[in-house]
């Protein structure tokens, strides 16, 4: 993880965290699953 060297770890977590909610609540708005 880039932002980890960066950032500390600490707010690594919390980016990824964000990101992977951001995705979720786009996903749950639209009803479109999601393809990897």
């Amino acid at each position: 993880m880039k932002i980890a060297k960066r950032r500390g770890l600490r707010k690594a977590r919390v980016a990824l965290a964000r990101r992977l909610a951001v995705i979720m609540h786009a996903m749950l708005r639209d009803g479109t699953l999601f393809e990897a």
